[in-house]
């Protein structure tokens, strides 16, 4: 079987790699390749982190896909971190927000160690003096960038979609018709730096209500992230959203301000109107989505990738793989059977 992928970031590029590696036929069509939302992307494995009420499906998903991560790290070559995430409370009422965050976990049977002030100290000593916190041991992180470089070496690119028995649309943000009005933009600035003095792990917390996160790339950079923004224009970095994110920084970790300023980067992360993705059936023959990952896409990569496959080998008149992200789920999805027309340059996001 001939598929055709439209979209080249990291879930794109994790669904062309895991077909090949099935036997099947694949090109991947994309004018500006791993230069979407991956690009500007953390790359935190951190689905207890992540989850908040209602959202369990994500935290299943969340844990399904970190387990799958490993095996893929290593089959790239590329470097994954597994420290764990610390969580922090710069002051009294951040701290009640990660108690929060521990107490429904731990309803999860997810693993959290609480900490006080001296121990978030022993695990990152050039932390502010903050309130208090919690360590989540069993979260990692990657270098998309260096993932989807990885997966460009392995994979077909080409210029413009030629025909394929089987289309996957993983276009991000800019979905083409008939289902671009399932996913919409969310904004978000995002900074790198290069420290002298970085965390040894993830670093998330909250400063006066405000979160921050600070992810370390082992060679002194590191990225704090992020601003979360509905918007009707193009991804642009601001001085209210760069700002917003120093100043909170800077509270948790001091050092920042020997730092250097690398880069500052605005994508759009691509939401569904439940925030979960959209895998499998489109409503279409013979077209697939696996699209609308809002903050986990990059965790969700190679259970996206594996889905989509299952999928495939199962047969175009199977249920979707997983329920809780059959795109099926939206009445709006179409119901007529035609092919989609190509999808205009800006769309393949």
């Amino acid at each position: 079987m001939r598929v055709e992928v439209l979209g080249a970031g990291i879930i794109g590029l994790t669904v062309a790699d895991e077909l090949q590696r099935r036997g099947y036929d694949v090109g991947v069509v994309d004018p500006e390749p791993a230069r979407g939302a991956s690009y500007a992307a953390a790359g935190m494995l951190s689905p207890a982190a992540e989850v908040w009420h209602g959202e369990e499906d994500v935290l299943r998903l969340g844990a399904a896909s970190l387990a799958l991560w490993p095996d893929l790290a290593a089959r790239l070559g590329v470097g994954l971190q597994r420290r764990g995430t610390l969580l922090v409370g710069y002051d009294a009422g951040d701290l009640q927000q990660v108690h929060r965050q521990v107490e429904l976990l731990g309803r999860h049977g997810c693993d959290a160690v609480v900490l006080d002030r001296g121990g978030v100290r022993e695990h990152e000593p050039s932390l502010a003096r903050i309130a208090g916190g919690a360590l989540l041991p069993d979260e990692a992180s990657v270098d998309p960038r260096e993932v989807c470089a990885a997966l460009l070496a392995r994979v077909r690119l080409q210029p413009v979609p030629t025909g394929a028995d089987v289309t996957v649309v993983a276009t991000g943000a800019r979905l083409p018709e008939p289902w671009t009005h399932l996913v919409s933009g969310v904004r978000g600035e995002i900074l790198r730096l290069r420290s002298d003095d970085p965390p040894a792990r993830t670093v998330r917390g909250w400063v006066a209500g405000v979160p921050v996160y600070l992810v370390p790339r082992g060679d002194g950079r590191l990225v704090l992230g992020a601003t979360t923004e509905q918007h009707d224009g193009p991804p642009v970095v601001t001085a209210g959203g760069a700002l917003r994110l120093l100043a909170a920084a800077r509270q948790l970790w001091p050092a920042l301000d020997r730092a250097e300023l690398l880069e500052a980067t605005a994508r759009d992360r691509p939401a569904s109107a439940d925030g979960l993705p959209l895998i499998g059936p489109s409503g279409v023959d013979g077209v697939v989505l696996a699209a609308g990952h809002h903050r986990h896409g990059v965790l969700l990569a190679p259970l996206t990738a594996r889905l989509v496959a299952d999928h495939l080998e199962a047969g175009p008149a199977t249920a979707a793989p997983d329920p809780a992200v059959d795109p099926r789920r939206f009445a709006s999805l179409p119901s007529f059977r035609s092919v989609p027309s190509v999808p205009p340059r800006g769309a393949l996001r």
